[in-house]
């Protein structure tokens, strides 16, 4: 009995050992069983799409291309950015000085603040400080009083120190080797009356100004005609207007014209501002 006691011993214990570790892994088994399942992460936060803004369009782009930017003609070497222009009605400094000088294409303009805790004098001393600043945008040249030779039409924009952007506009003639001012002219600020070409056309100065029904009498621009209200920076009708050399003055021909900005080749609508302004009553 006792050799066979010591026999299977061995294998009683071997047997123990066995069922110990397979419920160990059991019970390991188990336990993975019962965890929780990995998180995933989040899903990204959507983001707001980005919507097209509208274009400002370029109110310049034709004053400044290419075209009619050059002449054979001696006017067509005259440094207009370094000369001194005469100021056009409305813009003259508080000093009265009607005249100011182009340096390479500018000059700032000068621009003095008040307050309250100033007194009467010196608020006006500030005021008087002030000056009215230029730059150049471009020269122009064909012929526009029919003497055979290019005149140049200098166009330049008011500086203000603020976003307002009005021009001035020169023509000038070539005479005893200089230039000589015919006509100056000034324009509104983009879609009120802005300036938006000038150009040449059957012997006529033509000038295209924003907004409808506009045009100039004399030196300066006329006003918004009934109903003419929209965004400066997006001018949706322009007038053409069309002006003939006396040998004196520019004196307007023909009809004035306004088209849409965005159909050009529309039919435009002749004098508009005088049928708005003067309705034809229905007759009775």
């Amino acid at each position: 009995m006792r050799i066979f006691n010591r026999s299977i011993l061995p294998i009683l214990l071997s047997g123990a050992l066995l069922i110990t570790l397979a419920c160990s892994a059991k019970v390991e088994t188990n336990q993975n069983a019962a965890s929780p399942p990995a998180q995933l992460p989040p899903p990204p936060t959507p983001q707001p799409s980005v919507q097209p803004t509208s274009s400002i369009p370029n109110l310049q782009a034709e004053l400044t291309d290419h075209e009619n930017s050059t002449t054979a003609f001696a006017i067509g070497t005259f440094d207009f950015k370094n000369y001194t222009y005469e100021l056009p009605r409305g813009w003259q400094n508080p000093d009265g000085s009607t005249e100011i000088t182009l340096i390479n294409g500018k000059v700032a303009p000068i621009e003095t603040n008040t307050s309250d805790k100033m007194d009467d004098a010196e608020k006006a001393a500030a005021k008087a400080g002030r000056r009215i600043g230029l730059s150049y945008v471009a020269t122009k040249y064909f012929d526009v009083t029919g003497d055979g030779e290019d005149e140049a039409v200098v166009v330049l924009k008011i500086e203000t120190g603020g976003s307002a952007i009005p021009q001035v506009a020169y023509v000038f003639t070539w005479k005893a080797g200089k230039p000589e001012l015919i006509w100056p002219f000034r324009t509104g600020d983009r879609a009120d009356g802005g300036l938006k070409n000038v150009f040449a056309e059957n012997g006529m100065f033509v000038v295209e100004l924003y907004g409808q029904d506009r045009f100039l009498l004399g030196e300066i621009e006329t006003g918004k005609i009934t109903d003419d209200v929209e965004q400066l920076c997006c001018p949706t009708n322009y007038t053409r207007s069309a002006y003939k050399w006396n040998g004196k003055n520019f004196l307007m021909r023909g009809k004035r014209l306004t088209f849409l900005t965005a159909d050009p080749n529309a039919a435009p609508v002749e004098n508009l501002g005088d049928k708005v302004n003067n309705p034809q009553k229905p007759k009775k």
